[in-house]
């Protein structure tokens, strides 16, 4: 892409610096600004001229009041502020000469969706905290999901609570149809009964309920044996797996981030639509 503004021009070095590297693992472009003012000795409105932004839009950025989701703005800071290939991966795009040949489209080495594997669920939930706490939109497939959003002190309840000026979260959540067969065999899988699991969606329903005034929510029931266990925060999902003998949580869990060409995140968001376009709205 030539957007005919001149690459600001960062010391190679810089591109190794841990910090550096950390702040383009996460997407936290406001960082990687203040990095390359630091690194490059430049100014805000170099930044903006560079990469086709507003001085006061980069300001905003910086200070962590705008967040950057759009994968064509991602390209564009990544030429404009003229990132090597290697730092393009750490951010999730790929590597330049391969965006201007078309590349593999399936070659995860050039678009790489899969940006941190987590031991655990655990493992992740600093992480999938910071993104549920700015995202836009919040989608959850879970069995029951007290643990990530039906009880006061899950993962994810608290990061609801906006400020009156910021728009409120569009939350999505699926649930496993406490009457349907395949709860029962999820229940033997786990060693739990179906009546204590049945209850426990039917209480993380009620309290999903509560969270209709913070957010704009949506409620399913699906009636299959779950296979994926996705939290999705805008172009970022984190997920995990059900099998016999564990719970999701207890999964090792991928950050899978959405890149140009990746059939990981589309494939993953392609099912959760449709997993809902079979479900009964509850909520």
């Amino acid at each position: 892409m030539n957007l005919g503004f001149a690459p600001v021009e960062v010391p190679d070095w810089a591109w190794e610096r841990a910090e550096v590297r950390q702040a383009l693992r996460a997407r936290n472009v406001g960082a990687l600004f203040r990095y390359v003012q630091q690194y490059a000795g430049i100014s805000q409105a170099r930044i903006a001229t560079a990469i086709g932004m507003t001085q006061g839009r980069v300001n905003e950025i910086i200070n962590g009041k705008r967040e950057v989701s759009q994968l064509d703005v991602y390209e564009r800071i990544a030429d404009g502020l003229h990132l090597p290939d290697d730092a393009r991966h750490l951010l999730g795009l790929a590597a330049s000469r391969e965006r201007r040949t078309g590349g593999a489209a399936f070659d995860l080495a050039a678009f790489p969706e899969v940006v941190r594997v987590y031991a655990s669920q655990a493992s992740a939930r600093a992480e999938i905290q910071q993104q549920a706490r700015a995202a836009r939109q919040l989608d959850i497939l879970a069995v029951r999901g007290l643990g990530l959003i039906g009880l006061n002190d899950s993962m994810l309840r608290s990061q609801l609570t906006r400020p009156a000026d910021l728009p409120r979260v569009r939350l999505r959540v699926l649930l496993l149809d406490p009457e349907s067969p395949a709860l029962a065999l999820r229940a033997a899988e786990i060693g739990e009964s179906a009546e204590s699991l049945a209850g426990g969606v039917r209480l993380a329903e009620a309290r999903l309920r509560e969270l209709a005034g913070a957010a704009d929510l949506e409620v399913y029931r699906y009636a299959m044996l779950p296979t994926w266990r996705i939290i999705r925060t805008d172009n970022t999902m984190f997920v995990g797996a059900f099998d016999a003998g564990w719970e999701g949580h207890e999964s090792a869990t991928y950050k899978v981030m959405e890149t140009p060409h990746g059939p990981l995140y589309r494939g993953f968001r392609r099912m959760f639509e449709a997993v809902i376009d079979g479900a009964e709205r509850t909520v």
